[in-house]
């Protein structure tokens, strides 16, 4: 997959295996909807990874019980303790992508000085025509330097979720 690409990195004050865990076992609670980048029509839902690990998903839980596969797990590298790194990738679309169209997520998990830098990489949106309605026909720049924004909020949230109480 190549092409245009979203890169955000975050810097969170918490070991890397914390930051994982809150990515992966508590999105539920940190992932904002934004109505610009909805995976599905209507009301938001709740993001799980089902089941945990390799083998798992991505998933929206709509209000209504439905659910909606966001993502395939392509990759789920727990770090096995404080300062060692950690690898998610996943499959990312939206309920309005045809069957072929898909685009990607890597998110690295690093051991810095203060804590854990964060970076997301979403690949693939070259792929999704500018006239697609998750494009909102917007060019190439100003499409992914909104969706870097919408990458970078979500990451403030999972820094706030991590934060020590």
């Amino acid at each position: 997959m190549t092409g245009s690409k979203i890169l955000v990195a975050l810097r969170i004050a918490a070991p890397t295996p914390r930051v994982f865990r809150a990515f992966t076992d508590e999105i539920g609670l940190w992932w904002q909807a934004d109505g610009l980048f909805a995976f599905t029509p209507g009301p938001p839902g709740r993001l799980a990874f089902d089941p945990k690990g390799p083998e798992g998903r991505l998933i929206e839980e709509k209000p209504d019980g439905g659910r909606f596969e966001i993502g395939r797990i392509l990759k789920w590298d727990a770090p096995p303790g404080p300062g060692t790194p950690g690898r998610l990738a996943l499959t990312w679309r939206q309920a309005s992508f045809a069957s072929d169209q898909e685009t990607r997520v890597f998110v690295a998990f690093d051991p810095v000085e203060d804590g854990t830098r964060v970076t997301v990489e979403h690949l693939g949106w070259d792929a999704i025509p500018i006239s697609h309605a998750a494009r909102h026909h917007f060019p190439d720049g100003i499409f992914l330097h909104r969706h870097g924004s919408f990458w970078r909020r979500q990451l403030a949230e999972l820094a706030a979720v991590t934060a020590p109480r």
